[in-house]
């Protein structure tokens, strides 16, 4: 007798979430109990955000695009909620899985509980403590309405713990992000190939260092933002500075009038780029300045020293275990930073528990196990 498959809604919205919901696809499609629907809000519409990234994590065309765009938080968070309920009660899905700490995280959340499906939290648990922060808020918010809660560390369930959640929703499988870049890794552009298409001096290919900002903390401060990049400038005199830049960022940049830092120098200002481009740099830096999570994730799976431009992170596994350094925004804790790279003084770390790539295919065991067996 054949088994009908469980449909399960799989939300995707913004740029981190893809690299997230491809190894679950991949994993979910081999289930012989479960059925991937899978849903774009169009939190990330433009093809460097979002189309760039199917194409290279092999994740199929979404059968839903709600098209949200952009707008504020309320504004983004509520249209993605008016959109998402009629999909939902097309599909009447046995449960729906959200991932990391978007705004499409938590309003497809709070509209499929409120309906009586299931949620299923990836990357549950983690938290800056900040409540400052837009996806804190998401975060914390999703896992109080969560059935399951799928960790990346063990500091996450004690999180979880404290806030209240019983130990029978919380399951620790790995970080999936961690999955994609493993089975990305053969793939990836070479950072040579792509600093021959961006046309950049071919005498930086063996020695520079990535960048990224995206962070409305920094970015939209116009008295932080233009110290960060006095101070990347600073240091792009001695080891060049190649910086894709989110399109938010760019829109500062021009807003605070700092374009004349990226002219005639080493430090290179340039447009988004495609997860296997960006990967081909991140793997051969010799360091990382970075306010994303996922890449405090990535550069501690590959070894590479990263340096955090924030003063907290939710992921402080990458700072006891792997290669991350917190230096804030400061110009001083960051030029000092650099001079510990200069004087050799580089962090080394381990990639932490259960970050072996096989998370999506433990996150599926469970759903396999718990949510299909339980009904």
């Amino acid at each position: 007798m054949t088994t009908r498959k469980e449909d399960i809604v799989i939300i995707a919205g913004a740029r981190p979430n893809f690299m997230k919901i491809a190894p679950i696809i991949r994993a979910m499609e081999k289930s012989p109990l479960l059925r991937p629907r899978l849903v774009h809000t169009g939190q990330h519409y433009d093809d460097s955000m979002s189309g760039s990234f199917f194409r290279e994590l092999g994740i199929p065309a979404p059968e839903f695009d709600l098209k949200v765009g952009s707008g504020t938080h309320a504004q983004q968070t509520a249209e993605i909620m008016k959109r998402i309920e009629p999909v939902l009660d097309e599909i009447s899905p046995r449960a729906i899985l959200v991932v990391g700490d978007v705004n499409s995280t938590v309003a497809c959340a709070l509209v499929a509980v409120k309906k009586s499906i299931a949620v299923l939290h990836v990357e549950a648990g983690l938290r800056s403590f900040d409540r400052a922060m837009p996806e804190e808020i998401n975060r914390v918010l999703t896992d109080q309405i969560s059935d399951f809660l799928f960790t990346t560390e063990r500091e996450a369930n004690d999180n979880l713990m404290r806030e209240g959640l019983g130990a029978e929703k919380i399951y620790f499988v790995g970080n999936v992000m961690v999955d994609s870049l493993d089975y990305s890794l053969d793939h990836a552009i070479s950072a040579n190939q792509t600093i021959v298409d961006l046309k950049l001096p071919q005498n930086i290919q063996d020695n520079y260092t990535l960048l990224t900002l995206h962070r409305p903390s920094n970015v939209d401060d116009e008295v932080i933002f233009t110290c960060l990049i006095k101070t990347i400038s600073k240091i792009s005199q001695t080891t060049p500075v190649l910086f894709p830049a989110h399109p938010r960022t760019i829109s500062s940049i021009k807003r605070f009038k700092l374009e004349s830092y990226f002219e005639g120098s080493n430090f290179y200002l340039l447009q988004s780029l495609s997860y296997l481009s960006m990967l081909g740099l991140l793997k051969n830096a010799k360091f990382v300045m970075t306010d994303s999570g996922g890449l405090q994730e990535e550069t501690t799976a590959l070894g590479v020293p990263c340096y955090t431009l924030r003063d907290n992170t939710e992921r402080w596994i990458t700072v006891t275990q792997g290669t991350n350094t917190m230096v804030g925004t400061r110009s001083e804790k960051l030029l000092n930073a650099y001079d510990d790279y200069c004087q050799g003084n580089l962090k080394c770390g381990v990639r932490p528990e259960l970050w072996d790539g096989k998370a999506a295919e433990r996150i599926v065991k469970v759903l396999e196990d718990s949510l299909v067996e339980s009904k």
